[in-house]
């Protein structure tokens, strides 16, 4: 059938004429706790891959989701309560084994979270839980979320090198040794303590408080991020 205009055609293309893959989002959601990186994760309670670990995700919504990222932010919000995490998509993967299901595609984020936001955190019963990287490793996962899992920490650890995204995972208030830390965790490697300092107080990121820590000995000074706006270092640290 041919067509004089392409709002006729439009009216009549059938958008099931042509085979169309499984399409999806899936989630890694990082934290610290305990001066540990977690990612959260969650048991399927339905097959394929019933019982096992996966990331949180889910097909797109068409009737409410404008946007894959629109996907990402509830089903972000579902699991954790946050509404505005720093959420940055990684990548685009997509084969026709991936699923057993069949043909296969998903777009995957990673978002950073303060683990005190996170509604109903210190609750977290068997279905959805926090797991380290070394808990990640010996763990069976679903599908080929450990495969994700580890793009996304790529990502994450070369991301933090040259941005201030670590922020993103402290409490509103933090001393700069925690800060230090924070940054140590999500690069996976130590930074010397003079230089990081100088680093931040320069870039001017943080301003002090009229506070000090409330842990034990000497009480260290308080500070909170400067702006949500990001900030790229001219050096990776």
């Amino acid at each position: 059938m041919s067509y004089q205009t392409e709002k006729e055609f439009l009216i009549h293309y059938d958008p099931k004429a042509f085979d169309a893959p499984l399409v999806t989002v899936d989630l890694c959601i990082f934290t610290l706790i305990e001066n540990d990186l977690k990612i959260l994760m969650v048991k399927r309670s339905q097959f394929p891959e019933k019982g096992k670990l996966a990331l949180p995700g889910g097909f797109i919504d068409l009737a409410t989701d404008s946007t894959i990222e629109e996907t990402a932010l509830r089903k972000l919000l579902n699991k954790t309560g946050v509404k505005s995490p720093y959420l940055e998509q990684v990548a685009t993967i997509g084969n026709k084994s991936r699923d057993p299901r069949g043909w296969s595609v998903t777009t995957l984020y990673f978002a950073l979270i303060p683990y005190e936001d996170v509604i109903g955190a210190n609750e977290v019963g068997d279905a959805v839980q926090w797991l380290s990287m070394e808990d990640v490793a010996i763990s069976s996962m679903a599908f080929d979320h450990k495969e994700l899992i580890k793009l996304a920490r790529e990502r994450l650890a070369n991301k933090v090198s040259y941005t201030d995204i670590g922020f993103h995972v402290l409490p509103e208030k933090f001393t700069l040794t925690q800060l230090q830390q924070a940054f140590e965790i999500l690069l996976d490697h130590k930074l010397e303590k003079k230089s990081f300092r100088r680093r931040m107080l320069s870039a001017d990121l943080v301003k002090e408080l009229d506070e000090v820590s409330a842990e034990r000995g000497r009480p260290a000074a308080l500070y909170a991020a400067k702006s949500k706006q990001p900030h790229f270092f001219t050096r990776s640290l």
